[in-house]
């Protein structure tokens, strides 16, 4: 393993994983908030997808085309319909063994070694890993609190340089829970045609969204431009272990030809994506969509996104903007009240001493230490319990640094 990705990997996990795992092994109960892991806190997949996937597993054994099923792929090229992407065909649909294989191959299909692309900061961090796993270089821009965690534009016109050849904008946003509005992503898509970038389009949550927001795909908002947008069933439809997800090219593809041909022969060199996963897709996306009632005023995961953020936010100094989308908070630590220097030892102390685990904000390539992440998946006597116990350590922390 190379230097840069050790380093990338180190990012992500930290010292924290590693120590609550060994927690684990010794009979101590951790309350995980750091993975946003569905079926682990009992939210399942809907049942006719399973009974689907059992009743057609035996006819699942073989390999099936390198790009996925055709029935899948179709009802995914409806589904980009739905979402007013133009000019999808069944032959611009790939499906992977969940949205990050397909990330990491499109990425593997463009970078030569010095090719740079645009990511936000914070960012999911497969993102970071797969850009220097491909030889490129990641550059961050940065996502403004202030405005609810939006991109700053500014910033990603300053880093554009000669050797840009993408931008990914995760829509609706990991960590932030942020959503953007149709003007934020016209701008994006005007600085991607005139600086002739791809943009990658993460949208796994585009179903997991509050108080009656809407989303849109980014890629339904211009044909000239080439858009690789990525979804799956690992989120809205709590099928994580299914490795269910795809990629669909749009856009200007006259003038990325080289560039699908990569795209194709990486996905025959790995065959194809799990079958039994494949045939989860047509029933998800054609069939009651469960996720709107977790998601509306009174729902499972809106009571536990509330209850998170009103608790976060009673702790004395920290903020927390109230997230519009996805299954995570972003929480600040005012540094004038937390001087913290290393935000992973911060975080593996916090699990010493509450049997709480959440990740550091420098594993998503936010530049300082004053920020972590919370997944508000567990039910509410727990958060309660992980939160409250949070707050405890907090107030220790205070009292050791005259806060």
């Amino acid at each position: 393993m190379s230097a840069k990705l050790a380093n990338v990997c180190y990012e992500i996990r930290g010292p924290a994983l590693a120590r609550a795992k060994q927690m684990e092994e010794d009979g101590q109960k951790i309350i995980k908030l750091n993975i946003g892991n569905l079926a682990t806190f009992g939210l399942l997949p809907p049942d006719e997808i399973v009974q689907d996937m059992i009743r057609n597993l035996p006819d699942a054994a073989g390999y099936t085309d390198s790009k996925g099923l055709f029935a899948p792929r179709k009802a995914i090229v409806h589904y980009t319909q739905e979402k007013g992407i133009p000019g999808v065909s069944i032959d611009d649909v790939y499906i992977g063994n969940g949205a990050s294989e397909l990330i990491v191959m499109s990425m593997q299909a463009l970078l030569n070694t010095g090719d740079e692309i645009l990511l936000p900061a914070p960012d999911y961090p497969l993102y970071t890993a797969a850009v220097s796993l491909s030889g490129g270089t990641p550059r961050h821009y940065v996502c403004d609190e202030a405005t609810g965690w939006l991109p700053d534009l500014d910033d990603i016109r300053r880093k554009i340089t000669p050797n840009t050849k993408g931008i990914v904008v995760i829509n609706p946003n990991n960590p932030t829970g942020a959503l953007y509005p149709v003007e934020v992503l016209r701008e994006i898509v005007e600085i991607a045609r005139v600086n002739g970038l791809i943009v990658f389009a993460d949208e796994i949550y585009d179903k997991t969204l509050y108080d009656g927001e809407t989303h849109t795909s980014i890629a339904s908002l211009a044909d000239d431009v080439l858009f690789i947008t990525f979804n799956g069933l690992s989120k809205n439809y709590r099928s994580c272990g299914y490795r269910a997800g795809w990629m669909v090219v749009s856009g200007d593809k006259r003038r990325a030809q080289g560039y699908i041909e990569g795209l194709n022969i990486l996905a025959t060199m790995r065959l194809c994506s799990n079958t039994p996963g494949q045939l989860a897709i047509q029933t998800a996306l054609g069939g009651y969509q469960s996720i709107k009632d977790l998601v509306a005023p009174g729902g499972r995961l809106a009571r536990q996104r509330d209850l998170a953020v009103d608790l976060l936010n009673q702790i004395p100094g920290v903020s927390c903007v109230k997230p519009k989308a996805a299954l995570y908070c972003f929480p600040r630590l005012d540094p004038a009240v937390y001087p913290i220097a290393d935000d992973q030892q911060f975080i593996l102390e916090m699990l010493e001493e509450t049997r709480v685990l959440v990740v550091q904000g420098t594993g998503f390539n936010w530049p300082t230490p004053d920020h972590f992440r919370v997944v508000f998946l567990p039910h509410e006597d727990d958060l309660r319990e992980a939160i409250g116990r949070i707050a405890r350590f907090l107030e220790q922390y205070r009292k050791r640094h005259g806060g």
